[in-house]
């Protein structure tokens, strides 16, 4: 067994994004900053309205999929395809853009804190033109698992194993073109695991071998990998070498941060803003499709 180490960090920088939402993007910074299949991570984190009040308008997105997890305030959703989910603290919106969806997200309070991640996550080729699909899961679905050396996980997707026992998360891939049950078919993404640790709790668990990996810090501070492990800045995207288990020491302020598994896939990436493709050609007709409206089925 080789727990992970710490090979290389991506601090996350202010920028803005929407109409004027006031964020902070790690993986995404820049087109190089990616981790395959994970293309972008944002944070957004704040007690003034006036940093989030202008939200999200509609946009539109082709070729990979965005996932919302909001762990204070309230956001809704709505899209091209008639979907629409008010997404509340510990609730988890799973969109898989595929061949094309307009969305929004606008904020649904106008005082208090607003915080939560947007991920983006690249699809395959073969699963760029599937059909879009929604998922809106309620924190409820989100099973927690104690975990051995203290503190507690919340498992979005992928399957986490302790000691004690195992916790799977409500969201399972369907295969690379349909939906299965509580699925979004064509997934990379493997492991989403929130994990909350008490000041000096060690957390180890296996992972996928296979996947690229990563660990985001977004309160207190902790270490990361074998041994004493390496100091994961606060607020960065840590990078995993290859292993088959991950290993976080939490510090004396104790730790929660994000954990993200994925199977690298390996193909050529063309962004054009919020259209992901293979080529420049397939961007020239992502921007004719949306001008000429044909993001509006599903």
């Amino acid at each position: 067994m080789t727990i992970r180490s710490l090979q290389r960090t991506i601090p996350s920088h202010a920028t803005s994004d929407g109409a004027g939402v006031h964020l902070r993007r790690s993986l995404g910074a820049t087109q190089m900053l990616r981790h395959d299949p994970f293309l972008m991570l944002d944070e957004f984190h704040s007690d003034d309205p006036q940093d989030y009040l202008p939200g999200f308008p509609p946009h539109p997105h082709r070729g990979f999929e965005a996932v919302t997890y909001m762990i204070d305030g309230r956001m809704r959703h709505e899209d091209s395809i008639g979907n629409r989910g008010d997404l509340g603290p510990g609730d988890v919106q799973w969109m898989k853009a595929a061949r094309g969806i307009v969305h929004s997200e606008m904020p649904q309070q106008t005082q208090g804190r607003m915080r939560g991640f947007q991920l983006w996550i690249n699809l395959p080729a073969r699963s760029k033109m599937s059909p879009a699909a929604y998922r809106d899961i309620p924190a409820a679905e989100i099973p927690q698992l104690a975990l051995d050396g203290g503190g507690v996980a919340r498992v979005i997707r992928g399957t986490l194993v302790q000691a004690g026992g195992s916790a799977t998360g409500p969201v399972v891939d369907g295969g690379a073109e349909a939906d299965g049950i509580g699925g979004i078919g064509g997934s990379a993404a493997n492991c989403y695991w929130d994990l909350q640790l008490p000041p000096g709790a060690r957390f180890e668990a296996a992972v996928p071998q296979g996947d690229n990996a990563f660990l985001y810090c977004y309160e207190g501070d902790a270490a990361v990998g074998p041994g004493a492990g390496e100091a994961l800045a606060p607020r960065a995207a840590g990078l995993l070498g290859p292993g088959d288990r991950v290993g976080v020491q939490a510090g004396a302020a104790g730790a929660r941060l994000l954990f993200l598994s994925g199977r690298p896939i390996g193909e050529p990436i063309v962004q054009y803003g919020p259209f992901v493709m293979n080529t420049r050609a397939e961007i020239e007709e992502a921007v004719a499709d949306f001008q000429g409206g044909r993001f509006v089925r599903p």
